[in-house]
């Protein structure tokens, strides 16, 4: 019986060596050719197109107002508008 019991501990020993050591390997990721442009946020190629004067001119004046959210969007939207009617 002690012989059977030691035999199990045994295989129960390396059995868990084993296995810590399959599960430890694991495949390099695959490696593309992506650009970096294309692994790009969307946010982050918005970024990328210049501002217009306009537009900082409109940034600057909704700053100054202390807008944010939905109320600074709108704001810049109709100041950028009403800066391409006068540009007109």
């Amino acid at each position: 019986m002690t012989k059977m019991s030691s035999l199990a501990t045994a295989v129960a020993v390396a059995s868990l060596l084993l296995m810590g050591a399959a599960t430890a390997q694991t495949t390099a990721p695959a490696k593309t050719d992506a650009t970096k442009a294309e692994t790009k946020a969307p946010a982050e190629k918005k970024a990328e197109k210049p501002r217009t004067a306009a537009s900082l001119e409109c940034s600057k004046e909704a700053d100054a107002k202390g807008l944010h959210g939905k109320e600074r969007r709108k704001f810049r939207s109709e100041c950028k508008r009403a800066a391409a009617g006068k540009a007109k």
